[in-house]
């Protein structure tokens, strides 16, 4: 009683076929480069999320310094600092020939809860500028810019001593 079994064609499968499984790692192998902001052996923790303040420094700087749009921002205000913004960025304060400016130091003060004021020293070569701006955190728990000031340019004095 030999059966012969004759194949049939059967349906495929509407799922992703399982992944190739490469013999030289076995399942519990760290991957081969590491994931940004953990090393491959550590466990996964909770990467620190940047303040909001370091973040818009840098927005506003890219945007003052040409690096970015002032669209860009659009978003990421509120009120009159996108019109604030746009006059700055027209007069291009921060762009610099060679040097890019870097934002040096940040300063915050907490007028209430969900407001902050923002300072920041910006540096391009010798220039020395400093930045002000205001950011309130809205009821869908974002924050935005609402206010922008860039302070005259100072030449950056070497201390004699």
């Amino acid at each position: 009683m030999n059966k012969v079994m004759s194949r049939t064609a059967q349906p495929r499968p509407r799922h992703r076929p399982p992944t190739r499984h490469d013999s030289r790692r076995p399942g519990g192998a760290p991957p081969r480069t590491p994931v940004r902001g953990r090393t491959a052996t550590a466990p996964a923790t909770a990467v620190a999320q940047p303040r909001p303040t370091d973040v818009f420094a840098d927005r506003l700087l890219a945007v003052l310094s040409g690096q970015r749009p002032v669209h860009w921002m659009l978003r990421h205000t509120a009120g009159r600092a996108y019109d604030e913004l746009a006059r700055l960025a027209e007069r291009g304060p921060l762009r610099t020939r060679g040097t890019r400016p870097v934002v040096r130091d940040i300063g915050y003060y907490v007028p209430r809860t969900g407001a902050l004021e923002v300072f920041a020293r910006i540096a391009a070569g010798n220039q020395l500028r400093a930045m002000a701006f205001r950011l309130e955190q809205g009821p869908d728990h974002r924050w935005r810019c609402t206010a922008v000031e860039l302070g005259p340019r100072q030449p950056r004095t070497v201390d004699p001593t």
